[in-house]
């Protein structure tokens, strides 16, 4: 599951009425100045680049909103502004300049914009920039959707989570307190307290939301959407306005750290009644969408519960007679971010696809699916207006861009209509991408990227770096990061092998399930044979400067690899690698198990707890925790972590980083007391990245 970032909302004032919008004293960000040195992209220069994160194409397809987040490593944060362009990509204008953050752009009609903004949404003609203030939430909003009959509005907004009596009575008189009292699980998720939760909210709307008199349309404290992923893509309405769909997985605490059973949830607005139709699909049921003529709905399933990466199926109900049908039963791949055609005879997605993301197409009566789009990119999403797919897209030497492709596209290649950041890249010399497909230690073909060092020569040799991806169960696609951004390693004139090793997927579902239960098995195999395979075919990679970096899964991956860094064939002193880098990965198996919040994760990946020795895949499990195998490094070796990792929490580097001191490894602890699984902070990434560099650089070179 992704989910779209907001990097910030500041406090502004808005203006309410109709006059034209004004900016606040306070410093707006906004497009940076910069020249390229050499041609080299660094991290410096990745900063600098404009972040596209939502779009929205009016009505009739003649204009494109989008919202486009810059960044100032002095102020170390970033603003999102609303810019406008025709839907051929020309006549770019800038809608909004505030020292806030605009999102969630819906179209009232083709000539008004509705916005979020602080803790408004915000109605703006965009002939003239006119704003005019629609609604506030003391709370704020996190999203919102118009009814097809523009006549009510669902907001997303929190909730806080209060303590019960027998608890809340402790703190009586006690308001500088900081201590957290809990009796039950899930107190924390990914990156957050769980201080609060998002229900969503049905309101009327004529010139105004009437928020005020607005309905929760969840029982209890449930989620909805989900976190840390889900937003306004959980929801939708019927092409009636009459009836909502919504997703929700209704549990809390010990039930919902131990299982993934959400539901597809319909709602009758005029009897106010709510009908679950999804009963008995016991994984993850989400992100519903009506069919146009209101006789279908289709929505991303689920079958297993505890298993948040089983295959996504495209799953769809006759809402006339109740009958669901699995139109992927014979498709291998995930289906996501679902859409209709307009004569409801395709059901449109994006499918993780053998290393790329790509738009295919369903047919509802025949269960065939053909692909659209077709090249070295991901698909993020699309909309669908007037037989035109308007893609946000990026690969690994691009950022998010606008692109096009026509509904009857077969394996198109789609046209570019933004030019977001041209004026920066075409000053920049990326590293070339080179597929791959080698033979595995069991006879197997996996996928491996392999991107050549910046300025290339293939006189010279270069040192070699191992990317390991994270997940476990995620693709090492065509992706564009701000933290693993292979253009900034290519700059720093490293090759990078980055196989998609088992686990990952788009590969078929039994290719992603062979790693659950064998971490320390054929997924390792695949990295080992992967990085001898290129240091041995490419003569320009120096097969004795071989690191190995990762983050997450990739970070347990590190820790694995430096306790079998031993004896190896065909290496001079018979280590593979002469350098690892682990950022926030799991070190001990048995200390993870108890410090992590999503329990469901290791009970399927691991087998569960480590004291259930009568289970052997816990056995084969936890026999291959990493810190068993301090023994064996060998090798210099830097760890990264984060304090706000609740996933994996910072215990886990601090304790790799404390064992490599112990055994006298060269090594380096960088720490973020800020940052979360992730590192979202401008200047903690620049950090994060000349560290990087560095410590390969001191190594390697």
């Amino acid at each position: 599951m992704k989910k779209i970032f907001i990097a910030i909302a500041l406090l502004a004032l808005i203006c309410a009425c109709t006059k034209k919008q004004e900016t606040s004293d306070e410093k707006v960000i906004g497009k940076p100045e910069i020249q390229v040195q050499d041609g080299r992209f660094t991290p410096e220069v990745m900063w600098a680049l404009g972040k596209m994160t939502e779009k929205a194409v009016s009505p009739d397809g003649s204009q494109i909103a989008y919202i486009v987040t810059y960044y100032d490593m002095e102020q170390n944060k970033g603003n999102a502004e609303i810019y406008l362009m025709t839907s051929e990509g020309k006549n770019v204008s800038r809608l909004t300049t505030t020292a806030a953050s605009e999102f969630n752009l819906v179209w009232d009609d083709d000539e008004t914009l509705l916005f979020c903004r602080d803790n408004h949404i915000i109605s703006m003609t965009v002939k003239n920039g006119r704003e005019k203030e629609i609604a506030t939430h003391e709370r704020g909003f996190e999203g919102f959707k118009l009814a097809p009959d523009g006549k009510s509005i669902v907001f997303i907004t929190t909730k806080p989570v209060t303590r019960p009596g027998h608890l809340d009575k402790l703190y009586a008189g006690l308001d500088k307190t900081t201590g957290r009292i809990n009796e039950d699980l899930m107190y924390r998720h990914w990156d957050n307290w769980v201080d609060e939760y998002p229900q969503i909210f049905l309101a009327e709307f004529g010139d105004k939301v009437d928020v005020e008199h607005a309905v929760c349309l969840i029982d209890s404290t449930f989620e909805c959407p989900m976190r840390p992923w889900g937003g306004i893509e959980q929801y939708n309405y019927s092409p009636d306005s009459k009836k909502i769909a919504y997703t929700c997985r209704k549990k809390t605490g010990y039930d919902y750290a131990h299982s993934t059973n959400s539901d597809i949830f319909l709602y009758d607005i005029e009897k106010k009644t709510t009908k679950n139709l999804s009963e008995g699909i016991m994984g993850y049921d989400q992100n519903p969408v009506f069919s146009h003529n209101g006789k279908y709905i289709a929505w991303e399933s689920m079958e297993r519960d505890g298993y948040e990466s089983d295959l996504i199926r495209l799953m769809v109900m006759d809402l006339t007679t109740g009958e669901r049908t699995n139109m992927s039963e014979n498709f291998d791949y995930y289906f996501t971010g679902i859409s209709w055609t307009d004569d409801d005879k395709e059901i449109l997605g994006v499918v993780y696809y053998r290393g790329t993301d790509q738009i295919f197409a369903c047919n509802r009566e025949t269960k065939e699916f053909r692909q659209i789009s077709y090249g070295y990119h991901d698909v993020h999403s699309f909309e669908l207006v007037n037989g035109k797919l308007y893609a946000d897209q990026v690969s690994m030497q691009y950022p998010s861009e606008i692109y096009v492709y026509n509904l009857t596209d077969n394996k198109g290649e789609g046209k570019k209509i933004s030019s977001i950041n041209d004026d920066i890249l075409s000053q920049v010399r990326m590293g070339k991408v080179e597929e791959h497909w080698i033979k595995t230690v069991d006879g197997k073909d996996m996928l491996t990227w392999l991107i050549y060092p910046y300025n290339y020569d293939s006189t010279k040799t270069y040192p070699a770096l191992l990317y390991c991806e994270g997940g476990p169960q995620s693709e090492v696609g065509q992706f564009w990061s701000t933290r693993w951004n292979f253009m900034v390693m290519s700059g720093a004139e490293y090759f990078i092998i980055a196989p998609n090793r088992r686990g990952t997927v788009g590969f078929g579902q039994a290719w992603t399930e062979e790693i659950s239960g064998d971490y320390g098995g054929l997924c390792m195999q695949d990295y080992m044979r992967a990085a001898d395979f290129f240091a041995d075919s490419v003569k320009q990679i120096d097969k004795e400067r071989l690191g190995a970096c990762g983050a997450s899964f990739g970070g347990y991956s590190v820790y694995w690899l430096a306790g079998h860094n031993h004896d190896v064939k065909g290496y001079n002193d018979g280590r593979r690698f002469k350098a690892f880098l682990a950022h926030n990965g799991m070190f001990n198996f048995e200390q993870q198990y108890l410090e992590t919040e999503e329990m469901w994760f290791d009970n399927w990946d691991i087998g569960g707890p480590y004291w259930d020795w009568n289970n052997p895949q816990v056995k084969k499990s936890y026999a291959n925790s990493p810190h068993l195998f301090v023994d064996k490094w060998n090798t210099p070796i830097c760890v990264i972590h984060s304090e706000f990792d609740f996933r994996i929490v910072a215990s886990e580097g601090m304790a790799a980083y404390n064992a490599a001191q112990m055994r006298h490894i060269p090594s380096r602890y960088l720490y973020f007391p800020d940052e979360t699984h992730w590192v979202l902070k401008p200047q903690n990434s620049l950090l994060w990245h000349r560290n990087f560099i560095d410590w390969f650089d001191t190594n390697l070179k």
